[in-house]
């Protein structure tokens, strides 16, 4: 936390730093980003909207294994540098439909998962930085907290707060330590079947603040980095429909939320500190990855929340992440929860079967 300028200001009352938030830092104030804000694109069809829903193409080359039922699934037997493009079209929809798919043991290099994820799209950084280096976090995230808003250590979804957030990432992990490290991901499919009828009703008319502020400003004060682009505040659903499942998902994580468009701060914050609640008590829609040098997840963040697990591990933890441009989240009243698609199915076969 060296970069952190509150620190440096310490109460003589208490011999402790004076809690500060880092607009006190004048590198915040004067910073002019190189880049303009992105205009909104029309990203291209979901790959997945190509697939097989039986996806017999993948599981004839690799094999399935389910981590929990609400989400999560390892690949077994198959390199991902070998799959076509029928079989990554297929892993598209597995991974809409488990949010999470993991990998391990794979020969991909930067160069080939890059060829490899532009499949699925427009690459989310520039042409010159195809990919983004993902280090651990053995910091105190709850210190942090004391001195700079942004939680950074919390579940989110990768940008949230773009116009345009992204569909599909992939991390592959090229250096690990043996212990710690690890990432958790929990389903957001699964985070609104869990509330009450009532409050589902109630978030479905709803409209998020995601806001990439409290993250620029950190970058700045924490990190001694320069962000690329202008703060950007975007109000997306609160519940959005995923374009390809067409079912439900909370569409809210703590990461870069901070509010409700249509309620009061008072009102926002007490629904806010339910749903941190809520993300952080849904064990039953979880799943934590240990990683290893090697391997691979790709997931989904328009029906996923993620996040690292900090820990004081020794050694490094380094990993290559590619991310493609999503739509622009939507609400369809029409959709349905992935609960309720189930006891539909579920009604509708004992209808077929004369139950």
């Amino acid at each position: 936390m060296a970069h952190l300028e509150s620190r440096k200001f310490v109460s003589t009352d208490s011999g402790f730093p004076i809690t500060l938030h880092p607009h006190f830092n004048e590198k915040i104030k004067s910073h002019v980003p190189p880049e303009p804000l992105r205009d909104p694109i029309t990203p291209p069809l979901d790959r997945a909207l190509f697939a097989d829903p039986e996806k017999k193409a993948l599981f004839a080359v690799a094999k399935r294994v389910d981590l929990t039922e609400s989400i999560g699934t390892v690949l077994d037997d198959v390199q991902l540098s070998q799959l076509n493009e029928t079989q990554l079209d297929e892993l598209a929809l597995l991974v809409n439909q488990r949010g999470v798919v993991f990998f391990c043991d794979q020969d991909l290099t930067t160069e080939k998962q890059v060829e490899l994820f532009q499949h699925y799209g427009i690459l989310d950084k520039h042409p010159a930085q195809k990919f983004v280096s993902i280090q651990g976090s053995r910091e105190d995230h709850r210190e942090i907290l004391s001195y700079t808003p942004w939680p950074s250590g919390d579940f989110h979804a990768d940008t949230s707060f773009e116009i345009n957030p992204p569909s599909y990432s992939l991390l592959r992990m090229e250096e690990h330590p043996e212990v710690g490290g690890d990432t958790a991901w929990v389903s957001q499919y699964g985070l609104y079947d869990a509330l009450s009828n009532a409050y589902k009703k109630f978030l479905d008319g709803l409209h998020a603040v995601h806001t990439s502020r409290l993250q620029y400003d950190t970058i700045i004060d924490l990190w001694g980095a320069s962000p690329n682009r202008p703060p950007i505040d975007t109000h997306h659903p609160a519940v959005r429909t995923h374009p390809v499942t067409k079912l439900k998902a909370l569409n809210v994580n703590p990461g870069f939320v901070t509010g409700f468009a249509e309620l009061k701060k008072l009102e926002s914050d007490k629904i806010l500190d339910f749903l941190a609640y809520h993300i952080h008590s849904a064990d039953d829609h979880y799943v934590r990855w240990k990683w290893a040098v090697g391997s691979v997840a790709m997931w989904d963040n328009r029906c996923t929340l993620h996040r690292v697990i900090p820990g004081t591990y020794k050694g490094t933890r380094r990993g290559i992440r590619t991310t493609v441009f999503g739509e622009r989240p939507f609400f369809d009243p029409a959709s349905e929860s992935r609960a309720e698609r189930k006891l539909r199915e579920e009604s509708e076969d004992g209808e077929r079967n004369g139950v």
